[in-house]
């Protein structure tokens, strides 16, 4: 086909039917087993007319034309052959070279499109590869070359597409050949609508003719400027809402008009201004070349503390502390179309004063300038508080010392710095600060502790550390390769010095502390090691009476292994029901039989055997087991005691834990109705104990329970310094004399006096008393003689199972009948 039958019109089908044609015989040609068909198979033959449109090119290392038909040639403007096709026209040459080497890369037929402007015009052709085997060795491409679309002008299609208003004028001259009017000689669609003008009434029309907007004053002189010029200075101009900005420029007579429709830039300025003059934001614009200020804002004027008329003298460094200068111009440097900024920065005020900000920034056009407009947040203020709560995170915010946080990173670092020398730690603890703070309440408390810390901090210098790990607990770091003997010497100070009298408004108070010390490496490598024996020696210290000092020591350790694997069986041995309860009979004397018996708790550990439980109830009642432990006991009790005659009590020993669980009353409830014992059957042993802490609760709980009709008993009577005031508090249903006062009965009057007295205390408040540890007649007969009522102890019988509790009262009862 002709680029002559082409350029007349549509393309016909036939055009389009070649490629298909070409890519069919291409793969007919292909042979099995073979990458590429032969040359021969298919560019020679029957090809008839689209012989003209294929160009030959050889491949062998370089791109080559080796035939051309006569289309091709009218294509490439050249006759040549054997040829580089690097030499052709590049717009030629770049389609076939990308044809060509995407159908040698896939082995396989590939279309590419060409675009080529000839005079103006752009006409697009297919460019069909077909790659192919040669006989020579080279392999050879076929390029089938054809127009597929009208070709158009470049230069109309530009003019007709562009949003802009383009009208072309001539100018009309009079008999002086001055232009007196312009006629429109040619304009594009988009003058049409910015002119509200229908198509035809434009074209031919001269400004003379007025109406709309081109007969204007200012058009009119714009358009005169630009013939006696060439060109004219840009004009805008306002209508009906909208705002246009016209160029002109002229050839000769001829005169382009440009009009471009600025109305939404024209309102983003507005908009810019709205937001730049009464943003509450500092806001600055400044020329992107010299950095000089070109407009600020009120706020900005405000902060920084400069009149705008110094401000707009001023460029960008001069609001730069001097030893930013250098950072600031790089920061400038790397500047794009947007930023923020990579880190704080520091920035001048009038009267010198330094402010942290950060920066934001737009590249934007201001007064035909290149500049920037930056938005400026002040982080002064909130530096200051992220440095206070960075401070806060490391100190304690009552007494201002280091925190753990903080002696536990200071530790760590002094340990990595030490390279084997020694480090020591100081556990402190105050003593008596407790009661202090329980008599005169928790502000004078404060005051003390901060008192405390000064005096540490007085003591404690240089790469020392003091810090307060928490409540009344204090710590001390030694990290100068401490010897034992500095370690000694520093501990004694401290325990003078906080041991020396404060004056708490007026009030003279007195405390004492307690310290236990341990030395890396020997104590430990590590701050976890170091910290946990320090405060196993200080715990050796305040079970020595307090007031004094204490060296870690290997034995310390293996008491704190032996009470963690004591921690550990104790809660397997709950889970695997390991314990057990053991009964000691309580027996009236008046009537020689049992009238009861206490329940106690044995627990029997595999391996180790029967465990006291003067052993495991402290750990128990450390690790929390103690509140579940006490519910089995209870209900274990209960349940046994249903067994025995109705007139056999059963005592059970109450932990301070289970009151502060504040679901005692519930438990003791739930225990008698699932066991179908009578409340009147069940006593309560408690402790002095549970009058020391929250004692209008622990009452209230009391005398709950004593609702119920369960008795009430007070456990070791007369080891406490305020038993009596106990009595007036709570009316008891019973009160047990403590084994200390019954061993030396024999021996001692005083035990005597202690046995009379409470014995008639229990008359006279109606109270039964029972003497605990009897382990002879003679204590015996001793207790009968004072009015004792109960007893109980080895000369009756040791705690038995329950299995052997009807054996028991048998021996009881026949003893009994005998008597």
């Amino acid at each position: 086909m002709s680029a002559a039958k082409k350029a007349s019109g549509k393309p016909t089908t036939e055009m389009f039917d070649d490629i298909p044609v070409l890519q069919r015989k291409w793969r007919a040609a292909l042979r099995p087993g073979e990458r590429l068909p032969r040359y021969e198979d298919v560019m020679l033959g029957s090809l008839g007319r689209l012989a003209d449109h294929i160009a030959l090119l050889r491949h062998d290392g370089v791109l080559e034309l080796s035939r051309s038909g006569r289309y091709v040639q009218q294509w490439l403007g050249d006759e040549r052959w054997d040829v580089p096709v690097a030499q052709f026209p590049p717009d030629c040459a770049t389609v076939l070279t990308g044809a060509a080497a995407n159908a040698l890369e896939t082995g396989k037929p590939h279309l590419a499109s060409a675009h080529c402007v000839r005079d103006g015009m752009v006409r697009t052709y297919d460019v069909l590869a077909l790659p192919t085997a040669s006989r020579w060795g080279a392999t050879l491409i076929g390029a089938y070359i054809n127009e597929r679309s009208a070709q158009y002008n470049l230069l109309d299609a530009i003019f007709s597409s562009t949003d802009d208003a383009v009208i072309s004028f001539a100018a009309l001259r009079d008999a002086r050949a001055e232009p007196f009017d312009f006629q429109i000689v040619h304009h594009n669609a988009s003058a049409e609508l910015f002119l509200n003008m229908p198509a035809g009434e434009l074209l031919w029309r001269c400004l003379s003719e007025g109406g709309g907007l081109l007969a204007s004053a200012e058009i009119v002189e714009l358009l005169r400027a630009a013939v006696a010029t060439g060109r004219s200075a840009p004009l805008e101009i306002e209508t009906d809402g909208r705002h246009f900005r016209l160029s002109a420029t002229a050839f000769a007579d001829v005169v382009s008009l440009t009009m471009s429709d600025v109305t939404a830039l024209k309102r983003r300025d507005a908009s810019f201004r709205l937001l730049f003059d009464n943003n509450p934001m500092p806001m600055w614009v400044f020329d992107a070349e010299t950095r000089q200020f070109l407009s600020v804002n009120d706020a900005a004027v405000q902060h920084y503390g400069y009149s705008r008329a110094a401000f707009l003298r001023m460029t960008l460094p001069e609001i730069w502390p001097q030893d930013e200068w250098e950072s600031h111009a790089e920061a400038l440097e790397r500047l794009g179309d947007t930023y923020r900024s990579s880190r704080n920065w520091r920035h001048l005020r009038a009267d010198g004063s330094e402010i942290e900000v950060l920066t934001f920034g737009r590249r934007v056009a201001f007064d035909d300038r290149d500049g920037y407009l930056v938005a400026v947040v002040d982080i002064t203020e909130r530096r200051k508080a992220e440095a206070r709560i960075a401070y806060m995170a490391h100190h304690d915010g009552l007494t201002s010392l280091p925190n753990r946080e903080h002696f536990q990173e200071r530790l760590k670092q002094a340990l990595d710095q030490a390279r084997g020398k020694r480090v020591g730690v100081l556990c402190i603890d105050l003593d008596l600060f407790k009661t202090i703070n329980d008599s005169f309440g928790h502000p004078v408390g404060d005051r003390l502790l901060k008192e405390v810390a000064e005096r540490l901090r007085t003591a404690i210098r240089g790469a020392n550390l003091a810090a307060r790990l928490g409540g009344d607990e204090f710590a001390v770091i030694l990290s100068s390769d401490v010897s034992p003997n500095e370690a000694s010497a520093c501990a004694s100070l401290l325990i003078d010095m906080l041991s020396a009298p404060y004056d708490i408004d007026g009030q003279e108070m007195v405390i004492g502390a307690s310290i236990g010390i341990a030395l890396s490496p020997g104590d430990g490598a590590t701050s976890e090691e170091l910290m946990r024996n320090a405060d196993m020696a200080l715990y050796q210290a305040k079970s020595d009476g307090g007031g004094v000092h204490h060296f870690f020591e290997k034995e310390m350790d293996r008491q704190a292994q032996r009470r963690r694997d004591m921690e550990l069986d104790l809660r397997r041995a709950f889970a695997n029901g390991e314990f057990e309860l053991h009964y000691q009979p309580l027996v009236a004397i008046a009537a020689g039989r049992i009238a009861g018996f206490e329940s106690l708790l044995r627990w029997c550990h595999p391996d180790k055997g029967m465990i006291s439980p003067a052993e495991f109830i402290p750990v128990a009642e450390d690790i929390g087991l103690i509140v579940q432990l006490g519910e089995w006991v209870l209900r274990e009790a209960c349940s046994e005691a249903v067994k025995w005659p109705a007139d056999i009590k059963v005592a059970v020993n109450l932990s301070p834990a289970q009151f502060r669980s504040r679901n005692l009353v519930q438990v003791v409830i739930s225990a008698l109705a699932q066991s179908g014992l009578s409340p009147k059957r069940l006593e309560l042993e408690i402790t002095e104990s549970v009058f020391l802490a929250e004692t209008d609760a622990n009452l209230a709980t009391l005398h709950q329970l004593r609702g119920l009709g369960v008795g009430i008993s007070m456990d070791d009577f007369g080891t406490g310094y305020s038993s009596l005031s106990y009595l007036r508090s709570f009316p008891f249903d019973k009160i047990k004399i403590d084994r200390s006062f019954v061993k030396d009965l024999s021996d001692r009057p005083d035990c005597v006096a202690i046995v009379r007295a409470i014995s008639g205390l229990g008359r006279s408040l109606n109270i039964t008393t029972t003497a605990e540890g009897v382990e002879t007649e003679d204590q015996l007969d001793w207790l009968r003689a004072e009015g004792c009522n109960e007893v109980q102890g080895f000369l009756f019988s040791a705690a038995r199972p329950a299995s052997e509790i009807g054996k028991l009262l048998a021996e009881f009862g026949r003893a009994s009948r005998a008597a």
